[in-house]
């Protein structure tokens, strides 16, 4: 293709670059502390035509001078659906010398560098393996440094800003510096939130551009002009370099006498689209485009659809026009400075972004089509990738065109997992004007589903939800039954992600009842359905008869697939249900047949592998657990089963901790914790966060509060719901409660989960580990015959279980009863018997903190060889795990155990909340930010009652008490009740003497 060099003119002089040498000072400073350190992103806001281009171009030539390889990429208006389209122009520019200087740039994923397998190669199948995968290229990045420039950010694709914020979150240790560009009035507040969650974490430093100095744009830019007219222009563009050199470019051209002051229109704030009265910047812009002849015009208006594509030949071919008129044309242009070669010269640019807009939008609707559709025709037969066509495709396909969509449905598939957010997009245009016949009902059908799976993807929830119940109920023929059964189950696993488990109960009864009856198959998969949503409703016992009759139709079907899904989900129900024998059964059978699948046999059971490890590591079995929830991620990347990767994600980080390996759980936990909120599933978001806080816990000293803050979110995001995992985010929160040392609020917590005093709610097969919590609570606040009852019970239910975790809890539970008596050698046995039982199934962690606790008592029952030895041991396998509360507990018994001073467990248990905070709190201040249902339950905490109390006294259900409560923890910093009371009644006070922020 002819490339802008063969029509490059003289164009107008360059303008000088003036009154920004403080902000190229700020950015050659951030370079200067590149991969020592230093911020990895900077964060250059500003209004459009403020200067922010132009200060990338400045930067990037004296960053070059200094040695980094420097790549430069930009966002688009019109491409904004194009996955990546910042990163994969930037990752264009990669040369030999780039990849001379830094080998790993090779590895980057095909989705960044512009490639046609968009969805990724077999190392990044999903977009967060792929945002893994980049970070990690970036990661081996060498010396010499690499700058990336992204520009106009404020355009950038979902894609793109989901990839930088996992790089905010995950600073590559590297020598790479990002710095991206927008206008923050209209950029998304997704983006605005993940750039200032970096600033908040020292990852990003913001430069924001005010205008230029007057007496630079007077003595420099506007030298030729009378100072005054110079002056008077500077003032109606208030320091915009955009809005100033184009009114000083149409004084030029006019020669008009000077005006008056306050004859020059205000400085715009930036385009606002299509459906506006023009600015008076803008106004000015149209006025450049008035006197071009029409293939001037025409030709303005094939760049600015062509984007990134623009050359003179293909300018050309999609208006009709010889190449050497167009060449012509564009040579007038660029001497009028409105067309230029793009950065590398291959391309042709519209001066400016608004530029492009304003031709675009003012082209006729019909031509601007038609437009389009002749570039993604030529496109296709110049083999771009379909990407690139579909760009084009989305802004002509307005009638059935079945060319036209199979290309979007097409590249909408390749994109599916990397950019699920466009794919829906693109489907929807195809949805959009597909006829309503008969025979275009099943492929309507198709793509709806295909489509509801994508925004499923992208955590609109309710709206794919929305769509398979109209795929459901669609009239006419039932088409495809795989069809309709795939929606069905995608359906009910939206719902459950939803946690409205009782909806999806009642559709797939009404699918069971429903004439004709489905088929054998049919009803497995609809009664597998409704064992799941029972399963997470905490209500298992209903569904085990049917589950029992699915296993039998399973078999006599000879379907292995089938028989693994129902054995699974048999498994872990019997094993949250405490029916340890029967369980272990399930489980093996189930382990049996899926270790003689294949991965591709598997590709459809990641959550059957989530459920038979679930059920292993509750089970005790943990290097099982491990192996069939690593087997499980790896199949979810591959086949893009996001839906399902949080959940074995969170599943390998609890084995993780168990088996003392925290470093490793937090990284599980974080990943999990981002697919889980970009799924947009309270429930699951709930679950990842209630292990992510426990990792916190156990790997911080004592002290850190971050875990409860932590578990805090957790609650909130599962609400009201009693399902089981908002039980299990509910436990956390009392855990972290507890080790904050609020002991009521902890028991509270645990009791309302729990359902009352006999702890019905809770999974019957980890309610001993509940019950040591409410012990610790119990002994904390007070109240040792209330502790002693629950130490009690777990040992009853331990002893039932036969569980080796859960009888080591008991044993600590009953170990701290024996503390607190005073005999302390029977709590040293205890703790010794609890650190052998954890020793069996290795779970490591739990075995460290069990000789933690009993060292200093076993040495004060005159064993202090043995005490000294169960102290090394606790100490060397916590630090080796990364256990930091651990290693803080180790440290606070170390005199008692090598110097003889027995010091109570449980004060060292209470020791780990580290120093009070120190300095008088502002009540008024932090209770200002409650909103008054929050101030209303703090003044109640304040005085002195429970959340049953509170909920009677306000008609709320306790756990709605709870939510409001974490709330109001984190939004004042306190940590227990007997905090939030007295910075309540310190408030009220500041109040009542007249200072609660009033003068006076």
């Amino acid at each position: 293709m002819t490339r802008a060099r063969e029509v490059s003119a003289p164009r107008a002089a360059e303008v000088p670059f003036v009154s920004r040498a403080a902000e190229l000072g700020f950015l050659e400073e951030t370079l200067e502390h590149l991969g020592k350190g230093g911020p990895a992103v900077v964060d250059i806001t500003g209004d459009a035509g403020i200067g922010k281009s132009r200060l990338l171009t400045e930067f990037s030539v004296r960053a070059r001078r200094r040695g980094p390889i420097v790549l430069r990429g930009r966002a688009t208006e019109y491409e904004q659906r194009g996955p990546f389209r910042p990163f994969a122009d930037a990752f264009a520019d990669i040369d030999r010398q780039a990849v001379q200087t830094h080998p790993s740039l090779n590895d980057l994923p095909a989705a960044l560098r512009g490639g046609t397998a968009a969805a990724g190669g077999p190392r990044a199948r999903d977009r967060f393996a792929l945002y893994q995968e980049t970070a990690e290229v970036l990661g081996r990045v060498r010396e010499t440094g690499l700058v990336i420039l992204l520009d106009d950010l404020h355009w950038a694709d979902v894609a793109s800003q989901e990839l930088l914020d996992h790089l905010v979150r995950h600073p590559v240790r590297s020598p790479v510096l990002l710095v991206v560009a927008r206008r923050d009035r209209q950029a998304p507040a997704a983006l605005t939130t993940l750039l200032d969650r970096g600033m908040d974490t020292g990852v990003v430093r913001r430069l924001p551009l005010g205008p230029l100095g007057e007496l630079d744009c007077v003595e420099q830019l506007a030298k030729d002009l009378p100072r005054h007219q110079a002056a008077e222009i500077y003032a109606a563009s208030e320091g915009n370099p955009l809005y100033f050199l184009t009114l000083l470019q149409a004084r030029r051209a006019e020669r008009q006498a000077p005006v008056t002051g306050g004859s020059w229109p205000s400085r715009p704030s930036g385009y606002a689209g299509p459906q506006h009265r023009p600015t008076p910047l803008e106004a000015l812009l149209l006025e450049e485009l008035a006197p071009l002849t029409p293939l001037e015009r025409t030709t303005v208006e094939a760049v600015a659809v062509l984007g990134d594509h623009a050359t003179a030949e293909l300018v050309g071919v999609i208006i009709d026009s010889p190449v050497a008129e167009v060449v012509d044309a564009l040579r007038r242009l660029m001497r009028r400075d409105l067309v230029r070669p793009d950065q590398d010269r291959r391309r042709l640019v519209l001066r400016h972004p608004l530029v492009r807009a304003l031709a675009h939008e003012k082209t006729d609707p019909w031509r601007r089509e038609a437009l389009h559709r002749g570039a993604a025709a030529e496109l296709a037969a110049a083999g771009a990738s379909l990407v690139d066509q579909a760009h084009h495709l989305e802004h002509s396909l307005t009638a059935w065109d079945p060319q036209g969509a199979a290309v979007l449905v097409e590249a909408a598939a390749q994109i599916a997992q990397t950019a699920p957010a466009t794919s829906a997009h693109w489907l929807g245009i195809v949805l959009r004007v597909l006829p309503q016949t008969p025979e275009h009902l099943d492929t309507r059908r198709r793509l709806t589903v295909l489509r509801a799976r994508a925004l499923g993807l992208t955590g609109s929830l309710e709206e794919s939800r929305d769509l398979l119940h109209q795929v459901i109920d669609m009239p006419g023929p039932d088409g495809d039954p795989v069809l309709r059964t795939s929606a069905l189950a995608l359906y009910a696993l939206t719902e459950r992600g939803l946690g409205n488990y009782a909806r999806a109960d009642a559709l797939l009864r009404r699918e069971l009842d429903r004439c004709p009856r489905p088929s054998p198959p049919q009803r497995i998969d609809y009664a597998l359905e409704l064992g799941a949503c029972a399963l997470l409703a905490a209500r298992y016992p209903e569904a085990r008869p049917e589950i029992s009759r699915t296993l039998v139709a399973t078999r006599a079907l000879g379907d292995g697939v089938r028989e693994v899904r129902t054995l699974a989900l048999a498994a872990v129900g019997e094993t949250y249900e405490g029916e340890v024998a029967a369980a272990r059964t399930l489980a093996r059978s189930a382990a049996v047949l899926a270790d003689a699948l294949t991965d591709s046999d598997l590709a459809g059971l990641c959550e059957s592998l989530a459920r038979l490890a679930w059920s292993e590591a509750m089970l005790d079995d943990l290097p099982e657990a491990e192996r069939h929830a690593g087997r499980g991620i790896a199949i979810a990347r591959r086949t893009g089963r996001i839906s399902l990767l949080s959940q074995l994600l969170v599943c390998k980080a609890y084995i993780h901790i168990l088996t003392c390996r925290l470093p490793t759980a937090l990284e599980l936990t974080d990943e999990a914790e981002t697919v889980a909120r970009a799924l947009g599933s309270g429930e699951l978001l709930g679950l990842v966060l209630g292990f992510r806080s426990l990792a916190l816990l156990l790997a911080n000293p004592p002290g850190d509060r971050s875990a409860l803050a932590t578990a805090d979110e957790a609650v909130a995001a599962v609400g009201t719901s009693d399902s089981w995992w908002a039980t299990l985010a509910r436990g956390a929160l009392a855990g972290a409660t507890l080790a904050v040392g609020d002991p009521h609020r902890a028991r509270d917590v645990l009791l309302d989960a729990g359902g009352g005093a006999d702890l019905s709610r809770l999974q019957p097969s980890v309610r001993p580990i509940h019950l040591e919590v409410l012990v610790a609570a119990e002994l904390t606040a007070g109240d040792p015959a209330q502790a002693e009852r629950w130490a009690g019970r777990a040992a009853e239910e331990a002893e039932r279980l036969g569980l080796p975790n859960q009888r080591g809890a008991a044993l600590r539970a009953a170990a701290r009863i024996d503390e607190h008596r005073g005999d302390l050698a029977q709590a040293a046995r205890k703790y010794a018997e609890a650190a052998e039982e954890h020793a069996r199934c290795r779970a490591t962690l739990l075995q460290a903190q069990s000789l933690l606790l009993g060292a200093p008592l076993m040495t004060a029952a005159g064993q202090s060889d043995r005490g000294a030895a169960m102290w090394r041991r606790g100490r060397r396998l916590a630090a080796d795990g990364g256990a930091g509360l651990l290693v803080g507990l180790a440290g606070q018994s170390r005199t008692a155990v090598f110097e003889g001073t027995a010091r109570p467990v449980r004060r060292v248990v209470q020791d780990t909340r580290g120093p009070a905070p120190q300095g008088p709190l502002r009540g008024d201040d932090m209770l200002n930010a409650l909103t008054a249902r929050e101030r209303e339950i703090a003044e109640l905490v304040a005085t002195g009652l429970p959340s049953r109390a509170i909920a009677a006294e306000l008609h709320l259900s306790p756990r709605t008490v709870e939510s409001h409560l974490s709330r109001i923890y984190r939004k004042t910093g306190v940590s227990s009740r007997t905090a939030l009371a007295a910075l309540t009644v310190r408030g009220a006070a500041r109040v009542d003497d007249g200072v609660s922020g009033t003068p006076g």
